[in-house]
């Protein structure tokens, strides 16, 4: 079957690389993609929110299975364009419907569709412009730190954790009078500071039954030992240690099954992933954050880690049959390491050459691109996130220190990466 991924980062690479080892894939497109993506497909310039075009290519190219990578165009509503379409509702398409990508959409809806599931997660309480001096009144009484998050899309900006109360009142006043974050922060969420432990969990669900899939762990920091500005990712592991089947049933029967079961009991048209941002407090697991599709860099171990076809794992999505299928997981431990631009994730250039690209990569290492275009036929930088090197072996620290013995081949001015990924784990 022809199958087209919609988006241009690392995870879309990742993907990209499982699904055409597939069976089922005679023709892989990626729009727009990387310079990654274009070694394993064909790239289309087009937008992953320019619906009516992508429509048009997946008919002109009889497109059967349509991926979305990125959150954006599922907020928007891709999958109710698509499925609404008499000429494009015969194509399998991977996400959730409008409705319930509000998950990620909207911290407030996630919070209250958690209250009303009694999915457990931090105290909070939301403000806007109406009732703008309650909240005030609340961040000066509540205990530090606090967390405010703009209730919408903030291109992963949206959350800051304030240690003390007339930050958090600048910050407030930023975001709801000043539009720090536009339309995105018009409603602020503010919520209790967890202590614990992150993790990212990751299902399939066909919308009355679910799959789980290797759960993995990120690193936001910049900086090793987690320090200094919040990224996009500058790596993952996975598996994680902790997470261990007394913990991960605790994830199942007090988050995993109510959120699905309320998708359904709300009739949320749901086909796709749900990702689950957990914090481990005392042993038990809270829902930081939902989001509606695969992390990144999580995608980069968790997708290597899956050894079922990807493509029979989607169709199984998309037919409501994912009762009928086991995930296998590779046992090894992977660890991926993220290469940024020098400045990251302040101002940063594009368009430097990258060298070392043709280098042979050992057993059990992969090169995934994330911000790289070709120019001049070289592959050249084309975001803060450059790309990122997996290795498997037995233990993080191993699957690390191979990671690092490749990225140490590659190079661009400013390169810069984590060399201590998993380093509590170590």
């Amino acid at each position: 079957m022809n199958i087209l991924i919609a988006g241009s980062g690392g995870r879309e690479h990742a993907l990209a690389w499982k699904i055409k080892q597939s069976a089922h894939c005679s023709q892989l497109y990626i729009a727009p993609g990387n310079a990654g993506t274009a070694t394993v497909g064909t790239n289309i310039p087009l937008s992953v929110t320019d619906f009516e075009g992508l429509g048009i290519f997946c008919l002109q190219n009889n497109i059967e299975l349509l991926i979305v990578g990125p959150e954006e165009p599922l907020v928007k509503g891709i999958y109710d364009y698509f499925t609404g379409n008499p000429t494009t509702a015969h194509i399998h398409i991977i996400g959730p419907s409008k409705a319930a990508a509000q998950l990620e959409g909207s911290k407030a809806f996630a919070k209250e569709f958690m209250i009303r599931h009694n999915i457990p997660t931090a105290a909070y309480k939301e403000f806007n412009t109406e009732n703008y001096t309650d909240g005030v009144e609340y961040i000066r009484n509540h205990k530090l730190p606090i967390v405010l998050k703009a209730d919408g899309l903030a291109a992963g900006k949206g959350v800051i954790i304030c240690h003390n109360t007339i930050e958090a009142l600048a910050e407030y006043e930023l975001m709801i009078q000043q539009s720090k974050f536009g339309e995105a922060g018009k409603t602020v969420v503010i919520e209790e500071f967890l202590t614990g432990i992150e993790l990212s969990v990751f299902v399939f669900t066909d919308g009355a039954n679910y799959v789980l899939l290797p759960e993995a762990k990120d690193y936001k920091r910049i900086g090793e030992g987690d320090t200094g500005l919040n990224t996009g990712g500058m790596g993952a592991v996975s598996p994680v240690p902790f997470a261990d089947d007394v913990f991960m049933q605790k994830v199942k029967t007090s988050i995993i099954e109510p959120t699905i079961n309320g998708l359904q009991s709300e009739k949320l048209v749901y086909k796709g992933v749900v990702f689950f941002g957990l914090i481990k407090v005392n042993d038990e697991p809270f829902v930081i954050e939902y989001n509606c599709r695969f992390g990144d860099p999580e995608t980069e171990v968790v997708v290597p880690r899956i050894e079922n076809d990807l493509v029979e794992l989607l169709l199984a999505t998309s037919q409501q049959r994912l009762n009928e299928i086991t995930v296998r997981t590779n046992p090894q431990t992977a660890v991926t390491v993220m290469a940024v631009s020098g400045g990251y994730p302040n101002d940063y250039q594009t368009g430097i050459p990258i060298r070392g690209l043709n280098e042979k990569t050992p057993a059990g290492t992969m090169i995934f691109h994330a911000g790289t275009k070709e120019s001049n036929n070289e592959v050249v930088t084309n975001g803060g996130r450059v790309l990122t090197i997996t290795s498997f072996s037995n233990s993080i620290q191993e699957a690390s220190e191979q990671s690092i013995i490749m990225m140490e081949k590659l190079f661009f001015d400013g390169i810069y990466y984590r060399e201590d990924i998993g380093y509590e784990f170590r």
